[in-house]
């Protein structure tokens, strides 16, 4: 079930935020609905930009993407319900055929009508080689899709694949536009034109994202006119200008959110997650891929002190992907802080301690690098937790601050306090990030993770319908881990949203990793209608 609202707050920082303009002198150029009437427009700080805002190329394809929509969406609850379909799709052929019926009164936000073959042509060049989607995995059980007339969508997959209706809330592009262009660099992947409740008016790269409100929207014009994200990468420096009444809203640490109980103008909403923390420990690495020192670390690290320190109590211990309170959880993989035990493994393995207590293996120093992403300061507080763990075991851990462009080309032999998590179904938190053939590509198997016995349980995972078969295989992956872990998981965290009480209709769903364009209170904006009577409250 989606979290509700847990308590009253008011504006302090922002970690990836949701700002609703409620007075003018707090947005200036902010439209009103009367004197004092409510704003109609709001204001989202996020910390990451998209790469893209192409479905080709990825965006959107956990839906709530604002410019598309999919087949199907999420409701508040995470239950698929129709969108672009009339209906949920008809399920035939041992569950290896799926059958969409579309709808008849949709439009393209240029007026062009939306039909099958705008399905047909996204999925299809999704699977393309040539397209740079670095998700086109998830699609692997595809075998074919084809329009029959312009009202129907047949999908053809190579073997049932359980969440496959899921993959269908991935955004529809227009062909009319994109077939145009080059799928990988043309105007379509920063100037998109979509079927959604919002039509992109601009993007100043690295400042923010505007929208505003897609008047023909097959499912009612939005009350929420304008809508900008600004992109606010410190989390201090969205605290100050949420603090300052330049935004509205926001996503804080817990820490941060605190502060503002008290403030009556304000509400603050606590989603649950799939949102992991986790250190990437590379096998190409002398000392991290080292199997010893990786199962010593996993035992070595206090969770429940990061749970109670870092997140005030706002998450929960992480032992993999999976959350402890999901169904896929494989019970007993939880693993206790030992520091003894964690001593002992690196004793038996051979890693003795030097003279300055940290240890060496023929001649090689028990001693690699830790990233974390610059103005991020919950990744900041994992990683610095984790290195002082770790030093206590003897392993010693140097935590250094830098952007994706400065990690990313280090990911390969240093380890990254990374973040993941996909709610939905267990392939999509565990393929990605585990399956050894995607070691490498991009941020997909940052550790360059290896197991044979993990490889097959994913593969068996993906290809059953039944759901007995699929809980083992999951639990193979999950027991396989605590064996040979390539990650540290250290904490699931809860994400804590700040919001100006200004309008009805605001909730959370169940969240990924992902808390910027497609979650938070936000991710159904296009549905808030305003109070009927909301003073400035933020002169």
């Amino acid at each position: 079930m989606a979290a509700r609202t847990v308590r009253r707050a008011t504006a302090a920082t922002i970690t990836g935020a949701l700002a609703l303009a409620t007075a003018a002198c707090t947005n200036p150029g902010a439209e009103t609905t009367g004197p004092t009437g409510p704003k109609d427009s709001a204001v989202v700080g996020i910390a990451y930009e998209p790469d893209t805002l192409s479905p080709l190329l990825g965006y959107g394809k956990d839906g709530n993407s604002k410019i598309f929509d999919g087949l199907l969406a999420f409701d508040a609850d995470m239950k698929l319900k129709p969108a672009l379909a009339r209906e949920l799709p008809h399920i035939s052929d041992g569950g290896r055929t799926y059958t969409y019926t579309l709808r008849d009164d949709v439009t393209f936000s240029d007026g062009t009508p939306f039909t099958a073959k705008d399905v047909v042509f996204t999925y299809r060049t999704i699977l393309d080689p040539k397209t740079n989607n670095p998700s086109r995995t998830e699609l692997d059980a595809l075998d074919s899709v084809e329009a029959v007339g312009d009202d129907t969508v047949v999908f053809h997959l190579k073997y049932p694949y359980a969440p496959f209706a899921e993959r269908t809330v991935h955004a529809i592009a227009p062909e009319h536009v994109a077939a145009k262009q080059d799928v990988n660099t043309g105007a379509f992947t920063t100037h998109p034109i979509g079927t959604g409740p919002y039509v992109l008016t601009g993007w100043s790269k690295g400042e923010k994202l505007t929208f505003k409100a897609n008047p023909t929207y097959w499912n009612g014009a939005p009350a929420v006119k304008k809508f900008t994200m600004a992109i606010i990468k410190d989390d201090d420096v969205r605290a100050t200008r949420l603090r300052a009444g330049d935004l509205d809203g926001a996503i804080l640490p817990p820490n941060l959110a605190a502060g503002f109980a008290d403030d009556k103008t304000k509400r603050t909403y606590t989603a649950k997650t799939y949102d992991y923390r986790t250190v990437t420990l590379p096998t190409h690495n002398p000392v991290a891929g080292d199997t010893a020192v990786r199962r010593a670390l996993d035992i070595a690290v206090d969770r429940q002190t990061m749970v109670d320190k870092i997140l005030e109590g706002a998450g929960k211990p992480a032992y993999g992907p999976v959350p402890t309170d999901s169904p896929w959880f494989a019970q007993g993989t939880e693993r206790r802080h030992d520091l003894a035990g964690a001593q002992k493994i690196l004793d038996e393995a051979g890693w003795k301690p030097g003279p300055d207590g940290v240890r060496t293996k023929n001649g090689v120093r028990a001693s690699f690098p830790l990233w974390y992403l610059s103005g991020d300061k919950l990744r900041q507080d994992h990683a610095l937790a984790y290195a002082s763990d770790a030093r206590k075991a003897g392993i010693e851990i140097k935590t250094q601050a830098g952007t994706w462009e400065v990690i990313e080309p280090r990911m390969k032999t240093d380890a990254v306090l990374a973040g993941g998590g996909s709610p939905g179904d267990p392939d999509f938190d565990q393929y990605l990030l585990l399956k050894s053939t995607l070691a490498g590509d991009g941020f997909n198997n940052m550790a360059r993770y290896a197991d044979d016995t993990v490889d097959r349980a994913l593969e068996a995972g993906r290809r059953t319908n039944d759901q007995a078969e699929r809980k083992a295989a999951y639990d193979t992956v999950q027991r396989r881990l605590v064996e040979n872990p390539g990650y540290t998981f250290l904490t699931h965290i809860d994400h804590l949203y700040v919001v100006n009480d200004a309008w009805d209709g605001l909730g959370t769903q169940v969240e990924p990793h992902d808390h910027g364009l497609a979650a938070g209170p936000w991710w159904n904006v296009e549905t808030w209608k305003p109070k009927k009577s909301t003073g400035d409250t933020n002169k």
